[in-house]
């Protein structure tokens, strides 16, 4: 699509914040960090009040540096605004802002254009989800072992071996047992070393556990357990602090099987701008739900082909008008791409943001359903 009415003028808004968004899991990733915009939004509020200079140069190169604000500290930044397709993303010291304010999920940004100068907020009485490292007291919990994971083929590939844990988790249930040094040295430096005893075996292992955002990355000697344990997807990993050591234990010959359900569709997903983007035509699918409801049902060879060479060839249909494609399932370690004929189904369904797309995987073919 041509850009030349790129810059076409609207009327004025009241709010002072006319862009307003809920962060994503993405937009606080700190080891990609870029926040993400909608295309319309950011021309219409801010690349129109850009100077003409700005303009061209965002037009040819893709990208423009601009100076960016805190509004809540008064920190000034330069960034770069760079156009994405469907979208753009700020990027440049967007991790440091991450960090530095302490952004989680759910928290709602608010962005304006004023004299030359992105601004941006993120009032504190607009926290929907709890503040990073939490550190009041969990719920007493009965249960020995209060963290608990099904292992997905990410957690057990000895190629890029790290065990991921969920942040609400270890901050319930590790970090509240750390002293308050022990807390600042993981925020400061993003990682610590910590004792691991394998409850199994009597294994004792120096590991580490790293900060990485929205979850926690456990490290070190994970590949040699895995190894050693023979851990494979399906089996449950049971997780405690206790005595200042943390200890893991993976009962033998117990596989957690996905629950069929009544449902039809185990797999439900509000499109993103990134799975509709024509320009790089991609589905994302979490790893989990693939894991559970697609790769389950596979035999061990087209597993292990999987994981060999990271992608593989599947069947697809599409349930809504029964057209077939052969498409290509790729794993790109905690979650799944669908790619090959995934850009002629986005122009041929005329799929937009925040639809809902169903999948299931039945008699060896992925099924799929965008209702209308």
């Amino acid at each position: 699509m041509k850009r030349s009415s790129y810059y076409s003028s609207v009327p004025q808004m009241q709010d002072p914040w006319p862009i307003k968004k809920a962060l994503t899991l993405s937009d606080v990733d700190i080891t990609h960090p870029f926040l993400t915009l909608s295309r319309q939004q950011v021309e219409n509020h801010i690349v129109l009040y850009m100077p003409q200079q700005q303009q061209d140069h965002l037009k040819s190169e893709g990208q423009v540096d601009i100076n960016a604000r805190d509004d809540d500290t008064g920190d000034v930044y330069i960034m770069k605004l760079k156009w994405r397709g469907s979208y753009y993303n700020l990027i440049g010291k967007w991790g440091k802002v991450v960090r530095g304010k302490c952004l989680d999920a759910g928290q709602e940004i608010r962005i304006q254009w004023l004299n030359g100068c992105l601004h941006f907020s993120v009032p504190t009485q607009h926290i929907v989800a709890p503040p990073p490292m939490r550190m009041v007291a969990a719920h007493l919990v009965h249960d020995h072992w209060p963290i608990r994971k099904v292992l997905t083929s990410s957690d057990v590939d000895p190629n890029h071996p790290f065990l991921p844990l969920p942040r609400r988790s270890v901050e319930d249930h590790i970090l509240v047992h750390w002293t308050q040094q022990q807390r600042d040295q993981l925020r400061k430096e993003e990682q610590v070393h910590v004792n691991a005893r394998d409850y199994d075996t009597g294994h004792v292992y120096i590991m580490k556990l790293k900060w990485r955002g929205n979850y926690y990355n456990l490290i070190g000697k994970w590949g040699t357990i895995v190894r050693q344990k023979g851990l494979d997807a399906g089996k449950e990993i049971k997780i405690r602090w206790a005595n200042d050591c943390l200890y893991l234990s993976v009962p033998q010959d117990r596989y957690i099987a996905a629950t069929s359900g009544q449902d039809n569709w185990p797999i439900k997903k509000a499109l993103t701008l990134s799975d509709v983007d024509t320009n790089h035509p991609f589905l994302t699918l979490p790893g989990k739900a693939v894991e559970d409801h697609i790769l389950f049902c596979w035999t061990p060879q087209a597993r292990e082909q999987l994981r060999n060479e990271n992608q593989i060839n599947v069947n697809a249909r599409d349930d809504d008008t029964g057209d077939p494609y052969v498409m290509k399932l790729r794993f790109r370690g905690s979650y799944y791409n669908l790619i090959g004929k995934w850009g002629k189904i986005i122009r041929g369904k005329r799929l937009q943001v925040g639809r809902e797309i169903k999948l299931r995987w039945d008699n060896n073919c992925l099924f799929f359903s965008v209702p209308q």
